[in-house]
């Protein structure tokens, strides 16, 4: 390279420094302003840079002043025009992203945001995350509601659960202080077993609230499937015979997992005694556990007769208890709706999965009963 050349690039480099010094100031300045200015600042500075390089290097060459007119106009009009397009361009972006805060707004007012496919990728982008930040809002809004209207429900099913049968032992106390009661044993076992029954339900409470509030305490530890079954099976058999329901089991042999003993149990027995409280007399609950690619997989099979398509979903929904196919009368001792809750929110704490299905006859349509299906990883 020259000497010329090294001196022509030299003050180039020193007319754009000092235009781009100014131009940094002002940006300062205007940094609160409309993109519409600060696009046209960095045209201006671009030109500026340019066309000042260009009358410097002009008077170095020793130009004559019609050749340094000539260029100066040339850059005056190439500038004009550039600068035009950045304001077009500036104005457009300050349309769109105004369009963009009325729909933000609108998100904030009405909760709802529809995405739009306006402006330069970036706008997009930002565009379709509303929409989806908007489903999500959604969604969290229904399943508020839904809990909602769950906890309605558990206070006015507890609130009836609990006053019936405290009129019945307010009754029977009040027959045996009055010396009325034929059978005053019968009468204290009932008490007691009225007792018992809100002492359980009482401890449910406890549990689902412990699991919601995020503080049930997990200790896993290496558990037999085997063993499990076993005595889900020991502990509900007395209610399955009382209610002439046959329990029967299939365990593969050796299949372990790593789990907190007591909430496995816990989920066996809610859904065996759920399984039996919905099965008529004469009908069968089978229950299954068997490895599978992902873990194990345990299954309670009853005869209920199916769930329908719309209460599907709310299975597991706190103080749930079924469509008329699956409610039950008085003498089944139904509790208060919170059985499959407390299944879902401990097998949720295992990093589990449970769901419900329908299940037909063979050869018949319809629905024979339903299959509860939990999965826990290995």
């Amino acid at each position: 390279m020259t000497s010329d050349q090294v001196q022509i690039l030299l003050v180039a480099v020193a007319c754009a420094a000092g235009v781009g010094v100014v131009g940094l100031l002002v940006a300062w300045v205007i940094r609160r302003s409309s993109i519409l200015w600060q696009l046209a600042l960095v045209v201006a500075v671009a030109i500026g840079s340019v066309l000042l390089g260009v009358v410097a290097v002009s008077r170095l060459m020793f130009l004559s002043d019609h050749d340094r007119d000539v260029v100066s106009l040339v850059m005056a009009a190439s500038g004009t025009v550039a600068l035009l397009v950045a304001l077009t361009v500036g104005a457009a972006i300050g349309r769109w992203s105004e369009a963009l805060r009325r729909d933000a707004r609108r998100l904030d007012a009405h909760g709802s945001y529809v995405g739009g496919h306006r402006g330069p990728s970036e706008l997009q982008a930002l565009s379709e995350e509303l929409a989806r930040t908007s489903e999500r809002l959604e969604e969290s809004r229904l399943r508020e509601a839904r809990l909602e209207a769950s906890r309605r429900e558990l206070v006015s099913w507890v609130s009836h659960d609990l006053r019936t049968p405290l009129a019945g032992m307010r009754a029977m106390t009040e027959a045996l202080e009055d010396g009325l009661a034929e059978d005053p044993q019968r009468y204290h076992r009932q008490i007691r077993a009225e007792v018992d029954r809100m002492v359980q339900m009482v401890d449910d409470l406890f549990e689902l609230s412990r699991i919601h509030s995020g503080v049930l305490t997990m200790t896993p530890e290496p558990v037999a499937l085997h063993d499990v079954v076993s005595e889900a099976i020991a502990g509900a058999d007395p209610v399955a015979r009382a209610r002439s329901v046959r329990l029967g089991g299939r365990v593969e042999d050796g299949v372990e997992v790593v789990a907190d003993a007591v909430g496995l149990s816990r989920v066996m027995t809610n859904l065996l005694m759920n399984a039996i409280r919905h099965t008529p007399a004469d009908g069968t609950v089978e229950i299954e556990a068997r490895a599978v690619a992902d873990g194990v997989e345990l299954s309670v099979t009853d005869q209920c007769g199916g769930i329908s398509e719309e209460d599907m979903h709310r299975v597991f929904d706190v103080a749930w208890r079924g469509a008329a196919a699956r409610t039950p009368d008085e003498r089944t001792g139904a509790g208060a709706g919170l059985g499959l809750a407390i299944v879902k929110g401990i097998v949720e704490a295992h990093r589990g999965v449970v769901r419900v299905e329908n299940v037909s006859p063979e050869g018949a349509p319809g629905a024979a009963g339903c299959r509860f299906l939990v999965t826990l990883p290995a």
